[in-house]
């Protein structure tokens, strides 16, 4: 039986929630943005109006500011978005279990059990957006199709308050026209390479040749090419089912610029620290560490390394931090934000480890202590709170020409 899957996406999700708390922002422009007395703040998210205006996301209060110099301006509540998140799941919920969250303001649904109850896609999902505008006061736009990557396409083919739907019989006239950085998980980087290879439409994709595009794009080219063909079959989850976790991060926006090797340490030691640490609570070790650096014109940069052995060891992924801001970073350049994930996830128990014959012994006994090390920091933390235990090389080093600097004995 073919699968009917609706991907439900909120419209302007962070500023409709704002206007449903406030709803004089709907008299004209407004914008939720990370720090509303500062020039120099981002915008998270706008509404209409303001859209209208030219704002857009990720661009600073200052360049919003001069395309739409009435424009409101409100920091974000984000415990309310997670409440009004649930909320929208709770009403899909209604119709389905199938629910499976692709971010707080958007979830697919696969309705295939639910239309002898409740109608066809099409219905099912103008029902949602009815009682999504009435019951909670937000706006949806829906797409319906057979599988997750051309749903996603239709919630965004038309906004907002809309449904769209790209069935068998008409995907080749309506998707295929459509821009390849459209599809689900086209970034920057990959349609640069699309476009090097003369690729500009989802149909220029699917025509091309799998084996060229696998040279190009390795194994991600051969899923974009099956979304591009209509030939995703990826499922929607139950949403009660438990999700594996897939990787491990924490990010910092810093008060003021690192500059110097020194600060930037100091904040990839606390990232590190973190990252480590739910990585032992989950007994997950990972393979792969992921370095992102910000810099104060929001320009962004991510790096990554693949270890030797898998680890969940505070020390290990701090010294591969450290490696690739010395490979891909210059020491003098300021850094506004810093970034460190773990991935390429292994449960720690099945993790395998391959020794040099003339140094196994002793990379084992120094692994082993700082395994032993980080549990029992862990172990402190959890009895006595997480401040209890501070690495000192998270902390700055004492400046000897300070007149109230003093060598300890």
């Amino acid at each position: 039986m073919e699968r009917t899957i609706l991907h439900c996406d909120c419209n302007a999700f962070y500023a409709s929630v704002e206007t449903l708390l406030d709803p004089t922002l709907a008299d004209g422009p407004s914008a939720v943005c990370g720090d509303p007395e500062s020039r120099h703040g981002i915008i998270l998210a706008k509404n209409e109006q303001a859209k209208a205006c030219g704002v857009q996301t990720a661009e600073t209060i200052w360049q919003a500011k001069r395309k739409c110099p009435s424009l409101r301006l409100v920091a974000p509540h984000r415990e309310e978005y997670v409440k009004y998140s649930r909320r929208c799941n709770e009403l899909y919920l209604q119709y389905t279990d199938l629910v499976d969250p692709f971010g707080i303001d958007e979830s697919f649904l696969d309705v295939t059990g639910s239309m002898h109850l409740f109608g066809t896609g099409a219905e099912i999902a103008d029902t949602l957006r009815r009682r999504m505008r009435e019951e909670i006061g937000l706006t949806i736009s829906v797409g319906v199709s057979f599988n997750r990557a051309f749903a996603k396409l239709g919630s965004d083919y038309k906004k907002p308050d809309a449904t769209t739907v790209f069935s068998r019989k008409n995907y080749r006239e309506r998707v295929w026209p459509l821009p390849v950085s459209a599809l689900l998980y086209v970034g920057k980087r990959t349609l640069g390479q699309l476009n090097r290879l003369g690729v500009r439409t989802i149909g220029d994709l699917a025509a091309c040749d799998p084996v060229a595009l696998h040279h190009i794009l390795g194994k991600s080219g051969e899923t974009l090419l099956r979304y591009a063909r209509g030939e995703d079959t990826e499922p929607v989850r139950s949403f009660y089912a438990e999700r594996a976790v897939k990787s491990v991060g924490n990010s910092m926006t810093f008060a003021h610029n690192l500059i110097g090797e020194e600060a930037c340490r100091m904040g990839l030691s606390a990232l590190c620290d973190n990252v480590g640490r739910r990585l032992r609570s989950r007994q997950l070790v990972c393979q792969t560490v992921q370095l992102g650096i910000r810099d104060p014109e929001f320009r962004n940069r991510s790096r990554q390394i693949t270890l030797e052995q898998p680890t969940n060891v505070t020390r290990v992924l701090l010294d591969a931090a450290m490696t690739l801001l010395h490979t891909h970073w210059t020491p003098d350049k300021p850094v506004r934000l810093l970034s460190v994930t773990a991935a390429n996830l292994l449960p720690e128990n099945t993790a395998c480890e391959q020794l040099s014959l003339f140094d196994a012994a002793g990379a084992l006994q120094q692994r082993d202590r700082q395994h032993k090390l980080d549990q029992t920091v862990d172990a402190l933390r959890r009895k006595f709170g997480e401040q209890s235990v501070i690495f000192g090389y998270s902390v700055p080093k004492p400046d000897k020409n300070d007149p109230n600097h003093h060598d300890q004995p």
